[in-house]
């Protein structure tokens, strides 16, 4: 009964935020919840993306990855959103739904929020992914 909607200080979550609520790791029966994928057989992978851009100084849009599988399927993440500036290192930690052993492509893209009649190029200096507890890039 006390699972949703969830306390001020969020549901628990198990595994990378178990910490985050340490008095309830003391509860005995604790209920813990974890994000899965909304499709069959709902598995995630946490990977942690590093992204340093090339191209102009600063930019208005989005960043996206896509993911592919040997199956086929394609995921896309956003990665940022809003100022993007080529100095910076944007990172974020993202739940893939496809299997980093089967990815066999990850693709770049950039989208401009304003129309402009500059012509502008945005790129990837580097793309950096770590996934799961095992640390492969």
């Amino acid at each position: 009964g006390d699972c949703f909607p969830c306390p001020l200080e969020g549901c628990p979550m198990m595994g990378h935020y178990a910490d985050r609520f340490p008095e309830k790791l003391k509860r005995e029966n604790q209920k813990y919840f974890l994000n899965t994928a909304a499709d069959e057989p709902f598995a995630t992978w946490r990977q942690k993306v590093f992204i340093k851009l090339s191209g102009i100084k600063k930019a208005r849009g989005d960043i996206n990855l896509v993911f592919y599988d040997t199956l086929g399927h394609t995921k896309e993440y956003e990665i940022a959103n809003g100022d993007l500036s080529q100095d910076e290192v944007y990172t974020k930690y993202i739940d893939v739904e496809i299997d980093p052993k089967n990815t066999t492509k990850i693709e770049f893209l950039w989208n401009k929020a304003i129309f402009s009649l500059l012509w502008a190029r945005l790129g990837a200096e580097s793309v950096n992914i770590i996934h799961g507890a095992d640390g492969h890039r």
